[in-house]
């Protein structure tokens, strides 16, 4: 996969409009992807035992901001590379070990 230059600079540009308030960004992205699929919840094993309202849960908090951190960073590698290496990012790579645990594909990522 390419990324080019002008798609860099998007994720760049959203990025740093957005890092100011990132944690309410990603934590809105992750809502609106339960509202728009409702079954993805039961994707995220953090939720799945907990009694707390998404949007004051902690973990998804913290994943959410997680992944728009490592949405960025990849973007960025991916241009400068012409890959992301997921062995030089441990919390890639772990996070790609846990989505391939749960059975997680290329379809889940779609919306």
């Amino acid at each position: 996969m390419v990324i080019t230059a002008k798609q860099e600079a998007l994720v760049v540009n959203s990025w740093n409009e957005m890092k100011d308030d990132a944690p309410t960004f990603a934590l809105k992205f992750f809502l609106r992807l339960f509202e728009i699929i409702p079954a993805a919840e039961k994707r995220f094993s953090f939720l799945r035992d907990s009694s707390l309202p998404l949007e004051k849960n902690p973990k998804l908090k913290a994943h959410a901001m997680g992944v728009f951190v490592m949405t960025c960073e990849a973007a960025t590698q991916l241009r400068k590379t012409g890959k992301v290496d997921v062995g030089a990012n441990t919390s890639v790579k772990h996070l790609a070990s846990i989505h391939f645990k749960n059975g997680i594909a290329d379809v889940h990522f779609e919306v």
